[in-house]
């Protein structure tokens, strides 16, 4: 049986890490497009400042300050929801935090709250999410990466735990299915966007770090999400920079591990530009956040991938196999037997 879900405008929708990059940026949109919203992170003087200016412009906004980390305070921001809306029908799984540096160099307790944020974080949202949405229907998005397909040096935890996520949310959408709970399940993928990640992150390389070109606008994920939250799809791409690293990965392992080994530190590097300091380190206590990163980098407004995605699913299944077919077909013969 297909799910349905709610149009937008009639909807109610949690956002995690509600506060900067790219969960504000969900936030902001949704209201902007009528529906209400339940904003959560760890930064109550942002999250009042951000309620205090939606609110100003008509929208629908409640907050609550929360660690993700803690299941307590996830069950809490369902509570808030319950009271200021009488329930929600979308949940975003959205915070997230990282660290820059080898595996050698990230000690083992940063690594472990990596995985407290951003795979224990999505587990604890998505369970209190299921047990609110079964019966009533609705959808749960996690907000992963490409780097759930392909990883990159000098993030090492980041990574692996977006290839946790991709696990826990096809383990998820199958148990829901198995149920027949009625809730639509999706996973984001977004390339490089342009946040304040890169100074959000603990770093232990010598260099301050970015993100590497090209990058997107927090907008294109808001619009991957709220999409997600309107129509039932398994998996959506947000970027086509990072539809094409995947790709590749997939298609030539070994090639994108040499690739990887020789450019990718350099660049996620940017001496010159260090961005704000204030914003720096946001592993363990909030920092000062924003819609934007505040080095100076070009980031694309729109992508063709992600608009392609939306029209039908299938467009990805065609374009994973076309290039798998492409690189087989440029393979040289093996001529020694």
């Amino acid at each position: 049986m297909a799910i349905t879900l709610k149009p937008l405008r009639d909807q109610v929708i949690v956002v995690t890490g509600a506060t900067s990059g790219n969960g504000l940026a969900i936030v902001e949109e949704a209201a902007r497009r009528g529906a209400a919203v339940v904003a959560t992170a760890r930064n109550e003087v942002a999250l009042e400042a951000l309620r205090d200016r939606l609110s100003a412009d008509g929208g629908r906004i409640a907050i609550c300050a929360a660690d993700v980390s803690d299941m307590a305070a996830v069950e809490r921001v369902a509570a808030v929801a319950v009271e200021a809306f009488g329930g929600f029908d979308s949940w975003v799984n959205n915070a997230g935090t990282g660290t820059y540096g080898t595996l050698e160099q990230v000690p083992v307790a940063d690594h472990r709250r990596v995985f407290d944020v951003n795979y224990f974080g999505v587990l604890h949202g998505s369970l209190v999410a299921a047990r609110h949405l079964r019966g009533r229907g609705g959808a749960i998005i996690n907000v992963g990466s490409i780097l759930s397909d392909r990883a990159i040096v000098e993030q090492g935890p980041y990574c692996a735990t977006k290839h946790a996520v991709q696990a826990l949310t096809d383990t998820l959408r199958m148990e829901l299915e198995q149920e027949g709970a009625n809730i639509s399940v999706t996973l984001i993928k977004p390339g490089a966007i342009d946040t304040p990640f890169p100074e959000h992150a603990r770093n232990f390389m010598d260099q301050p770090p970015r993100l590497p070109p090209p990058l997107y606008a927090p907008s294109v994920v808001a619009d991957a999400v709220l999409f997600a939250c309107g129509t039932p799809r398994r998996t959506l791409y947000a970027g086509g920079g990072g539809l094409l690293s995947s790709l590749l990965s997939r298609a030539a392992p070994r090639l994108s591990d040499k690739i990887m080994e020789l450019v990718g530190t350099v660049a996620q590097q940017k001496p010159e530009d260090p961005g704000d300091p204030a914003r720096r380190d946001n592993l363990y206590e909030p920092r000062v956040d924003a819609l934007r990163g505040s080095q100076d980098v070009h980031a694309r407004k729109s992508s063709t991938v992600l608009q392609a995605q939306k029209l039908h699913p299938a467009i990805l299944v065609l374009g994973v196999v076309g290039a798998g077919i492409a690189v087989a077909l440029s393979r040289p013969k093996d001529t020694s037997r």
